[in-house]
């Protein structure tokens, strides 16, 4: 969400025209993530989140993305809203880039996530994962197993000036997970970025979910297996038992795991941590020139891809049964 394409006032001008949100009152650049250029938008109708959709977006996915928001707040997840213009389409170009604007939700992200929150988003994957069984269109998840050699291939000659023997690390660890990744989960509609940032807040209930740019079909443990990732690790690296548990547990409300998805769950969270690991790095190491933010560090996800490589079972999760 960083930004990394300037939006000149004439081209705002122009694209707004288009839409019947009344008059701009003010625009803000948002510095935060790494995939797209938002901007924070006041009109007289209230507030919007306008975003241009950079390089690596892939333009072709656009429909699938705002289509799965709009297919999921008809089925109660809340998540932000694409604005149709006055053509009744909801995405356009401006500044060489396509752009849309969706609704503005409520809330704050959780800097500090406790176990009563990843008991909250357990149980909002589990809805999001029943919600998206419906939605017609399909996307693979180009950022699974299959794409890592390739992220990898790319970091991997400069990968020990991040940290002196990352790149052996990365080759033995991406061969171990090509040989035992499991087939045949049971899947759908994942949203495969769920972290903190893109979870908000408000009076002590989740108030809502956003960026689904990751957005794919694959399957829902490994989502779940993202999560844990993202939620359940301390400043220190370390994995709170309590909030996995709580996170598990919230989950199994909504939807029960099968014996093959629990049996997955450790290899699964290792995946996870493995494919954010090679795209910070990649991120960190191709930093865009102009971008308002710095690349999140990969060394983060050195640490906790070795508290995965020691779990046995589901148990080190703190699934109980």
């Amino acid at each position: 969400m960083a930004v990394y394409t300037e939006v000149s006032d004439e081209d705002l001008a122009a694209f707004l025209a288009g839409y019947d949100i009344g008059a701009l009152l003010s625009c803000k650049g948002i510095a935060e993530g790494v995939e797209n250029s938002n901007f924070l938008l006041h009109t007289q109708a209230g507030f919007y989140i306008l975003t241009l959709y950079e390089k690596r977006v892939d333009e072709a996915d656009l429909p699938f993305f705002v289509g799965l928001m709009e297919h999921l707040a008809r089925r109660g997840v809340t998540c932000p809203l694409p604005v149709h213009n006055r053509m009744g389409e909801c995405l356009g170009r401006m500044a060489g880039r396509p752009a849309a604007i969706v609704t503005f939700l409520e809330g704050m992200w959780a800097r500090k996530p406790d176990a009563r929150q990843c008991a909250m988003v357990g149980e909002t994957l589990a809805k999001f994962h029943a919600a998206g069984s419906d939605f017609p269109l399909s996307r693979p998840n180009s950022l699974s197993i299959g794409g890592w050699p390739a992220l990898f291939q790319a970091a991997e000659a400069r990968a020990d000036e991040v940290l002196p023997g990352l790149a052996v690390t990365l080759a033995t660890e991406l061969s171990h997970l090509e040989r035992h990744w499991p087939r045949g989960l049971p899947q759908g509609v994942i949203h495969a970025d769920l972290f903190p940032d893109n979870v908000f807040f408000l009076s002590g209930e989740l108030s809502g979910v956003i960026d689904f740019y990751f957005a794919c079909v694959d399957a829902f443990a490994y989502d779940l297996a993202i999560c844990l990732n993202a939620w359940c690790f301390e400043a220190d690296a370390s994995f709170n038992l309590t909030k996995g548990m709580a996170m598990l547990n919230g989950y199994e409300r909504v939807r029960k795991l099968d014996d093959a998805e629990i049996e997955a769950l450790p290899i699964l969270s290792r995946g996870a941590a493995l494919r954010f690991l090679l795209t910070r790095l990649v991120d960190w190491l191709n930093r865009p020139e102009g971008a308002l933010v710095k690349p999140k560090d990969p060394i983060e996800y050195v640490k906790k891809l070795r508290f995965h490589q020691h779990a046995t079972s589901a148990r080190d999760y703190g699934l109980s049964r």
